[in-house]
């Protein structure tokens, strides 16, 4: 999906250029920004997603650019996305600008309690 391969398409087939793993492509286009959500197999019995979000920008040198930013979503994980995206998007649509709310983590899952918060500026002083 390098480029502007894709552009005057919403939907990719294995012969406009799919990954051989890829079983359904859809594209988006939002202003300045181009989301790809790709759906994959994985050997023979499982799936995942791959959402990526693509926008062209100017270096430096004047050169035009794609920035981009992917997430993989896997099969086991679309109910408790799904269920996070839902909620997000209805506070979204729902709070007023400029209030901000305590985040609700999702406690359901002890594995969350293994990590640390980690101070990223701290990290480079070492």
């Amino acid at each position: 999906m390098e480029g502007s391969q894709f552009r005057n398409e919403d939907h990719r087939t294995p012969g406009d250029g799919m990954r051989k793993d890829e079983i359904f492509s859809k594209i988006v286009r939002a202003g300045t920004r181009t989301y790809y959500f790709d759906v994959r197999t994985i050997r023979e019995n499982g799936r995942y997603i791959t959402i990526t979000e693509s926008k062209r920008k100017i270096d430096e040198s004047g050169n035009p650019f794609y920035a981009r930013h992917k997430i993989f979503l896997y099969e086991e994980d679309f109910d408790k996305f799904m269920g996070g995206l839902s909620e997000a998007i209805e506070k979204a649509e729902t709070l007023p600008y400029g209030v901000k709310q305590q985040a609700a983590a999702d406690t359901s899952d002890d594995s969350l309690n293994d990590f640390n918060e980690v101070d990223f500026d701290e990290l480079g002083k070492r």
